[in-house]
């Protein structure tokens, strides 16, 4: 488990109904092919030795001792092999039958675990055959060549890394309560389900839905084996679904109605699902008293990690197949947080200083859209651009046209004339172009926006987004303060992205530009030909990196070196699935990896007195909700572990 991954698999054999011993070599070529892959636990359909279509067939004493005799081969020949099999048989338990799993390891039988929720309605008839888990007495019975205790308690099995796992069968997946639900609230990480369910028209699509649902309300990992060709026998018919779930999140599925047989593995990320369990109160609550025996598998050598899951470089970005409601819902959520503002205050008004750059152009774009959902006239909008001494014409014709199209009201209020009369009482020497030089104009700007804001009865809607707080670029009680902060829980990827989708509805050249326009606060006095010369990628480096570290430090609390190890994949490695090439080489993310722990430690006092503002995606800095932090914190620990990397 390096890194917390574990490499799981689903496999789909192809099997002959009653040939036990054809299918017992087809199982055994998938073994070794998933062993070869590095496979760390692998799943079968259920009764895939026998075929699940067996009928009376489970009945015959002899096709029984040829199941027994072939867990006796899977024994022998997984006995120098370190992979977990899971594998469904028939087994008679006490002079009944019953529909079990048996877990193998190394030679051995770990485990077996029957199947509780027999269906017997439609074209199912289970019960003429079996016994439910629900009927077993406990038992020790001599299976395969050693003596197994045997019983309906529910089993967890540990592997020598940590990780837990249960395992169900089908229609118990389907019950109103699963047994995966205890399992999982007694330390299961993964549910791996061994199944034979037969296809009809929309039920794959209701499959999917139930095993993603469950997934996601176990914070698990669920790897689902059904039964394929070969399987489909008279009057129904087996597709073949190998489907891999992390917490709601479908990260691999096979070919339905193959000829061949398949394997469907990936890494499952242990770690992450854990830290969404340990902040997730309602879990920790519902666990409560579960309870499980636990089985601990033996320790196996430990093998080259090599991380094989594609991995999102934009994690804040919305992937849902209508990103057009994906973008409605994230506005919706900043438009009602701020209507609720100006409703309760009873505001006509709102003031907002324009810089011609995406932060501001967002703010207002929001805003716009919640006086239009109050009634109210645009005109109540006071837009103030303030040009100053590093003001490029480029940004400021953006900002006055932007207001135009909108018809919102436009003051220009220049701050040379003032901040030089402030260098001047503070001596501050205007050729220094240091961060005294830089944010006696940042508080300027919010000096003129509060002062206009209390003359017009209005407040302040702020522009600072998330990816500045993290990083904490922003000046102190300068424009990291506001009356109303709307893009507090939007990072600075997404911003670039609900613009772009208003440039796409409102058919503006002006939002096109300001989408291109590079990030700058333009402090600093613009080259000898008028272009932006302070560029804050330059300084604190790409966003989209930022953003990155952001959300899995913040979401999953995962240190330095795995947040590296997912970087590595996402961004300094050609991805096949994508096309994408590689984008960043590793000293360069290493290098604001680095920069983002320093920062983010040092600059929480900032986040700690932030104004109020809407939360709108996972991730959240505002020091009322989801993140609370000493303004001291040492970053000790983080940054020597950036060292090493």
């Amino acid at each position: 488990m390096k890194y917390g991954f574990v490499n799981v698999a689903a496999a789909v054999p192809t099997v002959k109904v009653a040939d036990v011993e054809y299918n017992v070599q087809q199982l055994e070529s998938i073994i070794a092919q998933a062993e070869g892959r590095g496979v760390e636990v692998i799943v079968f359909p259920e009764l895939c030795l026998t075929g699940y279509t067996c009928q009376d067939l489970f009945k015959e004493q002899l096709l029984l001792d040829r199941a027994e005799e072939a867990i006796i081969m899977l024994l022998d020949f997984t006995r120098k092999l370190d992979i977990i099999c899971i594998v469904g048989t028939p087994l008679l338990i006490n002079g009944l039958l019953y529909n079990c799993a048996v877990v193998i390891q190394g030679g051995n039988i770990m485990g077996i675990v029957p199947k509780t929720y027999l269906p017997n309605y439609g074209e199912f008839y289970e019960k003429r055959w079996f016994a439910s888990a629900q009927d077993l007495n406990p038992a020790d019975i001599y299976f395969a060549g050693s003596t197994i205790h045997v019983s309906a308690e529910p089993q967890i099995f540990v592997t020598g890394d940590g990780m837990k796992f249960g395992v169900e069968i089908c229609e118990d997946v389907w019950a109103p309560i699963p047994p995966s639900n205890n399992l999982a609230l007694a330390g299961a990480d993964i549910i791996f389900n061994l199944s034979a369910s037969d296809e009809l028209i929309g039920k794959h699509a209701y499959l999917k839905s139930l095993l993603a649902q469950q997934s996601a309300r176990l914070i698990s990992g669920y790897v689902y084996a059904s039964s394929g060709f070969g399987e489909s026998t008279q009057d129904v018919v087996y597709g073949g679904n190998a489907m891999l779930f992390e917490n709601g999140k479908l990260l691999v599925e096979g070919s339905r109605f193959s000829l061949q047989p398949q394997i469907q593995s990936c890494q499952i990320d242990i770690e992450k699902l854990r830290a969404e369990r340990r902040e997730n109160t309602t879990f920790i609550n519902a666990q409560r008293g579960a309870h499980a025996s636990e089985t601990a598998l033996k320790h196996v050598t430990p093998r080259d990690f090599v991380l094989t899951r594609d991995i999102d470089p934009h994690p804040f970005i919305p992937k849902d197949d209508d990103m057009q409601a994906s973008c409605e819902e994230i506005l919706n959520i900043q438009v009602a947080g701020l209507v609720k503002r100006l409703y309760h205050i009873n505001a006509q008004k709102a003031v907002i200083g324009i810089s011609g750059g995406l932060d501001s152009t967002l703010a207002l774009l929001v805003t716009v859209k919640a006086f239009d959902k109050l009634n109210i006239d645009r005109k109540g909008i006071i837009g103030i651009t303030m040009p100053g001494f590093g003001t490029t014409d480029r940004t400021y014709q953006n900002a006055l046209k932007l207001m135009q199209t909108l018809g919102v009201s436009i003051r220009e209020i220049s701050i040379g004339k003032a901040v030089t009369q402030h260098f001047e009482d503070i001596g501050q020497d205007p050729k220094v172009h240091d961060i005294t030089y830089e944010n006696s104009q940042a508080r300027e700007r919010t000096q003129i926006l509060m002062d206009v804001a209390n003359k017009e009865n209005a407040i302040v809607v702020g522009t600072g987004d998330l990816s500045e707080l993290a990083l904490g670029w922003a000046t102190y009680n300068g424009d990291h303060m506001s009356m109303y902060g709307v893009n507090a829980g939007v990072p600075k990827t997404l911003i670039r992205y609900l613009v772009s989708y208003v440039a796409g509805e409102m058919a503006t050249e002006t939002l096109l530009d300001i989408i291109d326009t590079p990030i700058s606060p333009e402090l600093i006095p613009a080259d000898e030909m008028g272009n932006i010369k302070q560029k804050t990628e330059d300084l604190v480096g790409p966003y989209e990196l930022h953003d990155f570290f952001i959300y899995y430090f913040m979401r999953y609390g995962f240190s330095p070196k795995k947040i590296f190890l997912l970087a590595q994949r996402a961004f300094c490695t050609p991805s096949p699935v994508t096309g994408r090439e590689e984008l960043y080489t590793e000293d360069v993310v290493k290098k604001w990896l680095t920069t983002f722990c320093r920062r983010f430690f040092t600059q929480q006092f900032k986040r700690s007195c932030l104004p109020d503002g809407p939360k709108v995606g996972s991730v959240s800095l505002s020091p009322r909700g989801d993140w609370r932090m000493p303004s001291d914190a040492s970053s000790n620990i983080w940054l020597k572990e950036c060292a090493e990397l």
